[in-house]
């Protein structure tokens, strides 16, 4: 087996200087926040393998069904000769589109996207190991910095699923979808998941479930903020909350201090205070509809071209072609 090719964009000292610069802007705000990508060091992304099998936590459940009985239409539709997944490259869902495009007969290239060399090299070879022939090349990056350097032979499909575009707040995901609409020439396509708006307490257990696994996973960023810049966050002063914010359609994550809280961190020479019943904002998690899916996709560059959710409705996955 040969070796996987690596573009590397996004040193550990480039990830390092970003997560500070991002910590000393949330904790100085009002309110406080930390961007949900400093969630994922490796106790991070064990916890959030564990949530994707909690009974509340569907959006997993319910995207696979859908690439499950649509893969094959995905790739006879396409006819993609390579792959581009933006995140982890080496999922169940993954490998239901390579083995969809590699039976259509026109894959040739599988192009993963992480931020984390350790964790790109171990899914490139898992996925070589498993279809053998298939080039891989993978990029280290981050997703919404570094689109513009993605390779890839054309005609490309681009897929971002995990309700991950929920992460981002509107002004974000138009940025997000221009940005992949001008690395894509015309007739390439995007394929993105999607979680919908529901009742609010579906959504509220999916991101507050009964054994506390969310709760552990949502805490443990202060233990990423401890290790890397030299924090003294006290975890257990902190308890989880996720709420549903109706306005604007989407779940916020939360950390509220149970008592009054002041957090030295060393590396960055700051001190922050938190009050008794503070909240410091994790995550949010938009929800969405098809019309306003449809509207910023085409807003973006796109044309919606199929659109599909699991049999209960709770999920979509969209298939957009650029214009």
């Amino acid at each position: 087996m040969t070796e996987p090719v690596l573009d590397v964009h996004l040193t550990p000292e480039d990830a390092a200087h970003a997560l500070r610069a991002d910590v000393r802007a949330g904790l100085t705000a009002d309110p406080k926040w930390v961007s949900p990508k400093w969630f994922y060091d490796a106790a991070g992304s064990a916890l959030f393998e564990d949530i994707t099998r909690l009974p509340e936590y569907y959006p997993t459940r319910a995207e696979r069904e859908v690439l499950a009985g649509r893969a094959g239409e995905i790739a006879a539709t396409t006819g993609a000769h390579s792959l581009v997944e933006l995140g982890s490259g080496s999922s169940e869902k993954t490998r239901l589109l390579l083995s969809a495009l590699r039976g259509h007969g026109t894959l040739r290239e599988f192009v993963p996207q992480d931020v984390s060399v350790s964790a790109l090299t171990e899914a490139a070879h898992a996925i070589m190991a498993d279809y053998p022939g298939l080039r891989v090349h993978g990029v280290v990056g981050d997703f919404t910095q570094h689109l513009s350097l993605l390779p890839g032979e054309s005609p490309r499909l681009v897929a971002f699923l995990g309700g991950t575009i929920g992460n981002l707040i509107p002004e974000e995901r138009e940025k997000f979808l221009r940005t992949v609409r001008d690395v894509l020439e015309p007739g390439e396509w995007l394929l993105l998941g999607t979680d919908l708006v529901k009742d609010e307490r579906t959504l509220v257990r999916a991101y507050d479930d009964a054994q506390g696994v969310t709760a552990q996973f949502n805490r443990n960023v202060l233990n990423v903020l401890n290790r890397e810049v030299g924090a003294d966050f006290d975890v257990e002063a902190f308890e989880h909350v996720a709420l549903w914010n109706a306005e604007q359609e989407w779940i916020e994550m939360r950390l509220r201090a149970r008592r009054a809280v002041r957090v030295t961190l060393a590396d960055l020479g700051l001190t922050v205070e938190f009050r008794e019943g503070e909240e410091l904002r994790t995550e949010v998690s938009a929800k969405f509809r098809e019309e306003g899916v449809r509207r910023e996709l085409e807003e973006g560059g796109f044309s919606l071209h199929r659109w599909w959710t699991d049999a209960a409705g709770r999920f979509a996955v969209s298939l957009a072609q650029a214009v």
